[in-house]
């Protein structure tokens, strides 16, 4: 597809693989910014783009606009040295001293208050953008204003450390605001209590594998890349905090050998997790790392990443005719949204820009591209901080990733199928397809059926993870919830396992407590593009396709595999699933040889030699 602005010619000797330089990143933010300003308010302070309002309002989704593209100026005009052709910040000056003036009045330009999260919260996500976008570009805007608007500016900004964020990322907020004010002189005791509050936190998130929790909770998703590990490492950069970059930088550098597996050799990033619409915002972490030297790929792999990345949105749709990001995914895609959705906050994507915060001369920019992970040799790699499996494939350069430990369901919260979330409580996501929605057949998921309702998984409880030489397998269960009838069954569960080898992924499942009457169903990969196949060998009964006519963010229209049986007490299920670009050589039902279920432990002999063991009490799995 065709954007409406102009990029460079392709450059296939620097770039074999997506052609694009870092001219392409420049081209790219200066459309951006341009199609955007065109809706500004007459003061500046405000960029009110066409759409669905958010739940926050307008004059949010307003700021929303001036502060996420202002993200997007900063990395551009710091980048560049201060180089500013365009005169972004001439516009970000006047937009900020107008918004500012008056905050919380009811007029053409004036700025919310930032209030607590529960209140009027979303002004300070837009806090931390504005702030950074000061940081970056301070010599050329911010120590150009009058002390007045200075001043203005301060208070507005410190609404975010007076005021209560949400409990997850959302601390790092104020810490970003209160990096800024420090980092011109402004600081005090609430901004050094808003930094150590929001680090102190970090260390309580942090679980290991290089990966945060998103709060409390088990909410591990995009948000590490383009939140936890980037606000931390940009401040140490910007401030020179060595201390600091020694304490995260190895976080993020072991965080990167996993995540940059989850990027398809199209350069897709596994649609998984809130937020997708921040599209190519899943290459931030990649590009802090490379900026920071906390990075364990070579610079023409970061490059080819960000910029396959980066090219994967802007090729699909997700820029439309009038130059704007769309709310959804490559196009627009109501069901990839969350109700803090508005027209603007697809431009959190301008945190993909972070990659130019690297000089021109960097490696970054003049290394020649290499290969993707996922563009070699198949691969399985278990991290089970996370509970997550991650298998990709190199004949279709599709990427597994299957979720054993990620929930998003916050510690103080019951388990209810009335917050069932398709983008956490399904078993497996793609860089190729996406979940169904909620009012369609859930793909990849195991339901427990009691008087003709189907469960949903809410709460995870990883069970365990590893690997060996070329598989590997994560398990965990969860209680089954009902959205009508008893919301639970007592002493219903469900263990969970998968084994994931070449292309093949080994799912079984042990149902404990089942009354009788009970039905069981498993679905495979929901895809009409795509060879989607689930094939049962144990325990299934019943095979059919069911449609899923809402489709995904991938796909209009799509058929889910599904198998179906009987269950009562406690009983096992056995199935293999499979989802390739082409259909394979091998059917999926000769790929096993013999499946014996003993006692518990479940032995599979797969026809080209090898044997899977799973034992349930406790789980464990082994590979011979």
């Amino acid at each position: 597809m065709t954007i409406p602005f102009e990029l460079p010619e392709e450059n296939r000797e620097l770039s074999p693989i997506t052609g694009y330089t870092r001219a392409h990143w420049e081209a790219v933010a200066d459309g951006l910014l341009g199609a955007a300003w065109r809706w500004a308010t007459p003061g500046g302070a405000l960029l009110d783009l066409p759409g669905r309002p958010s739940g926050s309002g307008v004059r949010s989704d307003g700021l929303e606009g001036f502060a996420r593209t202002f993200l997007a100026a900063g990395f551009r005009v710091a980048g560049a040295g201060g180089k500013d052709p365009h005169g972004w910040l001439e516009r970000y000056a006047q937009g900020l001293t107008a918004g500012t003036r008056t905050p919380g009045r009811d007029d053409a330009e004036s700025w919310p208050l930032i209030l607590d999260h529960h209140v009027q919260g979303q002004p300070m996500v837009e806090s931390a953008s504005v702030a950074l976008g000061l940081s970056l570009t301070r010599p050329w805007l911010w120590d150009q204003l009058d002390s007045d608007a200075q001043d203005r500016a301060e208070t507005w900004l410190r609404g975010a450390i007076d005021h209560t964020p949400a409990p997850n990322n959302w601390y790092l907020f104020p810490f970003t605001v209160a990096s800024f004010l420090e980092s011109v002189g402004r600081g005090d005791e609430a901004t050094t209590r808003a930094m150590e509050r929001a680090l102190g936190l970090m260390e309580t998130w942090y679980r290991g594998d290089g990966w945060y929790a998103d709060g409390d909770g088990r909410a591990f998703d995009h948000y590490n890349g383009w939140a936890l590990h980037l606000y931390p490492l940009l401040h140490a950069h910007l401030s020179g905090d060595t201390a600091l970059a020694a304490r995260f930088g190895p976080r993020l550098r072991e965080h990167l050998e996993g995540f940059s597996l989850l990027f398809g050799a199209d350069g897709a990033p596994i649609h998984f997790g809130r937020s997708l619409t921040y599209r190519f915002a899943a290459s931030a972490a990649l590009g802090i790392g490379a900026v920071t030297g906390h990075t364990p790929l070579t610079p023409g792999t970061s490059r080819r990443l960000i910029s396959a990345n980066l090219r994967y949105f802007l090729d699909r749709g997700g820029v439309t005719d009038d130059g704007l990001l769309s709310l959804g995914w490559h196009g627009p895609h109501d069901a990839t949204l969350q109700t803090y959705s508005g027209p603007a906050s697809p431009y959190w994507a301008s945190k993909g820009f972070v990659s130019l915060l690297a000089p021109e001369d960097d490696p970054l920019w003049t290394a020649t591209e290499e290969p993707a992970p996922s563009e070699g040799p198949d691969r399985v790699l278990a991290l089970p901080a996370p509970g997550l499996l991650v298998q990709s494939t190199q004949a279709d350069g599709i990427v597994r990733l299957h979720n054993h430990g990620s929930d998003h369901v916050r510690p103080h919260e019951a388990e209810s199928a009335a917050q069932e979330d398709p983008l956490y409580g399904r078993h497996a996501y793609s860089t190729h397809t996406g979940p169904t929605s909620r009012t369609n057949v859930a793909d990849n998921h195991l339901s427990v059926v009691i008087a003709g309702v189907a469960s949903v998984r809410r709460r995870i409880r990883p069970l365990g993870a590893g690997q060996g030489d070329g598989w590997g397998w994560a398990a965990s269960s969860h209680l089954p919830v009902f959205a009508s009838g008893a919301p639970m069954v007592p002493g219903l569960r469900v263990e969970s396992v998968t084994v994931a080898r070449g292309r093949y992924e080994l799912r079984a499942h042990r149902v404990v407590g089942a009354p009788h009457g009970a039905g069981v169903t498993l679905t495979g990969w929901a895809s009409d593009a795509l060879i989607s196949q689930l094939h049962g060998l144990y325990g299934w009964g019943e095979r059919d396709e069911v449609r899923a006519p809402q489709g995904t963010a991938y796909e209009p229209w799509v058929r889910v595999p599904r198998l179906s049986a009987t269950s009562e007490g406690t009983a096992v299920f056995v199935a293999l699933a499979s989802l390739s670009a082409d259909e394979p050589s091998t059917p999926l039902a000769d790929a096993v040889s013999e499946v014996l279920v003993h006692e518990g432990e479940l032995r599979v002999r797969w026809a080209d030699g090898p044997q899977t063991s799973v034992s349930f009490e406790p789980v464990r799995v082994t590979h011979e």
